[in-house]
């Protein structure tokens, strides 16, 4: 009995110790100084320290461990335990995750939340048969255009070399003829530095991150939009902690939605501010150009309205309330 009750206790202990040493791997696309990589930081953090250290978070910036268009991939498969994503990144797989990139749907933050309130049960829906539980989302500051040369109208854009990260920059391309061209967050700066790309829409966070001044010289406040990051777990993964450490990730990552939201609304204002002194032209869109794209922004709310079918329906009709 002494022999057996031994080694009961060495299960224990050991299964104690691996749970001790739970590690996941958190990979994003965005460099270490982005303020969603911050808040991602700042998460990880608050987990170790509410689970006394039975679950380190390793974060993974600036594409370091999986590009960016290879995270949500790397979840579902189980390379690793948790990613964030930009989720407009996935609209061709499912036009629900691309309903933030609809131009001029939700301008606002006030209105990017309640836009996340009313698409946020379908997402979940979605990525809880793919294996994964969603955790948050967290807004971009406001999308603006960047160019190389004034830009006073949709005309003006004609012929532009368009960065494009997802199906909704690539349709504005397409609507505007300028040229798109697919550049990932982390390869914007070399892009722009070689030419391959000379405008793109993109917040001031983005521009600061790049230091975008150094290639452009215009920012037009159209608040296009407000994209979202939203980060992932595996389900498996998440199955596999105990009660107590589910409920330290769950609370970490409430404080850190709330947290980022708040942050993202308060540097939108330091961003550009940063833009302006390095040497830009901000200023907000002149009366034509506004037009142009509200115009685009209508063609596109209504071409993804036909695609989302019946949760597109839901969403527009929640949000709309």
């Amino acid at each position: 009995m002494r022999v057996k009750a031994i080694v009961a206790a060495g299960l224990a202990l050991a299964a104690m110790t691996v749970q001790a040493d739970t590690k996941w791997d958190l990979p994003t696309g965005y460099p270490a100084g982005n303020l969603h990589t911050e808040n991602l930081q700042q998460m990880a953090n608050d987990v170790d320290k509410a689970t006394g250290g039975k679950l380190k978070i390793v974060l993974h910036p600036n594409g370091s461990l999986l590009k960016a268009n290879e995270i949500k991939r790397g979840v579902q498969t189980g390379q690793v335990q948790m990613g964030e994503i930009l989720m407009s990144l996935l609209a061709n797989e499912n036009p629900v995750f691309g309903v933030d990139a609809v131009p001029f749907l939700a301008t606002s933050y006030t209105d990017a939340y309640k836009l996340w309130q009313a698409s946020r049960p379908v997402t979940e829906k979605v990525l809880d048969k793919q294996g994964m539980k969603l955790l948050y989302a967290v807004a971009w500051p406001p999308q603006g255009i960047y160019a190389n040369k004034p830009i006073n109208s949709a005309a003006d854009m004609k012929g532009l070399k368009w960065r494009a990260y997802n199906p909704a920059t690539s349709r504005i391309a397409e609507l505007v003829s300028a040229q798109p061209v697919t550049i990932q967050a982390a390869d914007l700066a070399q892009a722009l530095a070689t030419g391959t790309v000379n405008s793109f829409m993109s917040s001031g966070a983005t521009g600061v991150d790049t230091k975008v001044w150094e290639s452009v010289k215009y920012f037009y406040t159209v608040d296009a939009w407000l994209p979202k990051n939203m980060l992932v777990v595996s389900k498996k993964a998440f199955a596999a902690l105990d009660k107590p450490t589910q409920d330290a990730l769950l609370k970490a990552v409430a404080d850190a939605e709330k947290r980022g939201w708040q942050v993202s609304e308060q540097k939108t204002r330091e961003y550009l501010a940063t833009l302006s002194k390095n040497g830009m032209t901000v200023q907000p869109p002149s009366p034509q150009l506004k037009a142009d794209m509200q115009k685009v922004g209508q063609t596109m709310v209504d071409d993804w309205a036909k695609t989302a079918g019946d949760d597109g329906k839901a969403i527009l009709n929640a949000y709309r309330k």
